[in-house]
């Protein structure tokens, strides 16, 4: 992997990781204790919320300390293994080298939060059409999904090499 190559991971990583710190302080600031705010004929609503969990609330009524050793501590040592993958070359396309990133920037977006709020971190996007409603999220939470949801579709499409046929019985 070039410097150059780096460089622009780490550019996307940083964009993403402020996108996503901008768009929080614009909830905490402008979305707690106001009306939620619905467009597009309520399919975005924009609210408040704090999630003490993982993903869709997973987790919120473990117990405090076990938390945050999960979510801050396993997640921590998740993400430096990840940036590690990352940053070393280990990826096998470009391509998953940006989804990773985006998964990285997006976990350390949700750990600042964890971090900085005892545990919690602040969304503020649903989105409901329809039958099809979503967790309350945010932008880290977009980054993550999305980096997974690349990485899972690359992998069930990537050939893999042909075996070799076996080798003849020895006589």
């Amino acid at each position: 992997m070039t410097r150059r190559h780096r460089l622009l991971l780490l550019g996307l990583m940083l964009v993403t990781l402020a996108a996503d710190q901008w768009t929080k302080q614009l909830a905490r600031t402008h979305l707690a204790g106001q009306e939620v705010h619905r467009y597009a004929g309520d399919v975005l609503t924009l609210l408040y919320a704090e999630n003490s969990g993982a993903f869709l609330s997973l987790g919120a009524n473990l117990p405090h300390l076990l938390r945050r050793v999960i979510f801050d501590g396993i997640v921590g040592i998740g993400l430096l293994a990840a940036a590690w993958v990352l940053f070393t070359g280990r990826m096998q396309s470009k391509a998953d080298e940006v989804a990773l990133a985006f998964i990285v920037a997006g976990g350390i977006g949700n750990l600042i939060d964890r971090v900085q709020f005892g545990g919690r971190v602040t969304d503020f996007i649903y989105l409901a059409a329809g039958p099809l409603h979503t967790g309350v999220f945010n932008v880290a939470d977009m980054a993550i999904t999305a980096g997974v949801i690349w990485l899972m579709v690359s992998w069930m499409f990537t050939r893999k090499p042909a075996e070799a046929p076996p080798a003849p019985p020895l006589a």
